[in-house]
């Protein structure tokens, strides 16, 4: 393929990536009106791991060697994707979707606080000890624990979002410490832990009532094709596209285009918002590329002095 049509090509994929993830938080909120949030995991996981499964049977990404990693694919399943999908739909279904598009893309700021406790080779830089303080105050200021029950925005939401962002971020240093050395295909990585989660959700999701999705065709087709087809298993294949054409750093900014997309979405939905959320989700984007900037100074400075 021409360098021109490529890089045309990564284009449009990267910005699909950010719909899919904005787009997200609508089906989930369809979806809570009718079912619970675990049989809503459910369906997202079964659906997302079919197109998964596909890709890694035709490029043969499963083999049995990759057996001797179970326990990890096993907390990657419990944590970073069963536990991770049933928060970020429970806290969804409790908050405006700016608020939850915002705190669920605060990703990105949990994975560079848990990198910086965690790894010994991450430094603390102007620019992220920045991003940090901005998050967290915008966080605090969306939250509003002073006002109590009272508040503006629920608050069990918002910890539902901040714990699946948090258990993500952590997830993200997981993989570094005990998966990266194995050199494992992404795909495979991402099969083995759909896959898993389906089983561990299938074991703990009470499937009564589930019937109840089927009255509306628009939660059912938001839950079946756009949440589980398109946007975890597709999703998951653009971003593996990405990571091969940009890199790691360029594609993981998709991530901060869903905060974007469910914002606009909120507001053509009718969401308004006070001054105080206003200013909040501004400082938690902002602290969201800052640590984009930061991540990609780290790679670009690296890179520049090898080749002085």
């Amino acid at each position: 393929m021409p360098p021109e049509a490529s890089m045309k090509l990564s284009t449009v994929a990267f910005v699909f990536l950010g719909l899919l993830g904005g787009m997200n938080l609508v089906y989930m909120k369809w979806a809570t009106v009718l079912i619970s949030p675990i049989q809503v995991a459910f369906l997202r996981v079964l659906f997302g791991f079919l197109p998964l499964a596909l890709a890694a049977w035709h490029q043969r990404a499963i083999t049995r060697h990759q057996l001797r990693l179970l326990p990890h694919f096993l907390i990657m399943a419990a944590g970073a994707t069963a536990f991770y999908f049933i928060a970020i739909i429970k806290g969804t279904a409790m908050v405006p979707l700016g608020i939850a598009g915002v705190l669920g893309g605060s990703i990105a700021l949990f994975t560079a606080i848990f990198s910086l406790v965690l790894l010994r080779t991450e430094k603390l830089t102007v620019v992220m000890a920045t991003a940090v303080v901005l998050g967290f105050l915008g966080i605090v200021l969306i939250a509003r624990p002073w006002e109590g029950e009272s508040g503006a925005i629920n608050a069990a939401g918002v910890l539902w979002l901040l714990a699946s962002a948090s258990v993500l971020g952590l997830s993200y240093i997981y993989v570094r410490i005990f998966l990266s050395p194995a050199n494992l295909p992404p795909l495979a990585l991402a099969t083995w832990q759909m896959g898993l989660a389906l089983l561990i959700l299938s074991l703990c999701t009470d499937f009564t009532g589930m019937g109840r999705l089927l009255q509306d065709w628009r939660a059912t087709a938001g839950v079946v094709v756009g949440l589980g087809v398109l946007g975890t298993g597709v999703a998951f294949l653009i971003y593996y596209y990405l990571l091969e054409r940009l890199g790691a750093v360029a594609s993981s900014s998709a991530n901060y285009l869903a905060p974007a997309v469910a914002l606009l979405i909120g507001w053509a939905l009718g969401e308004r918002f006070g001054f105080l959320e206003l200013v909040a989700i501004a400082l938690v984007f902002a602290s969201i590329v800052l640590v984009q900037i930061a991540q990609q100074r780290a790679v670009i400075l690296p890179a520049s002095r090898s080749d002085t």
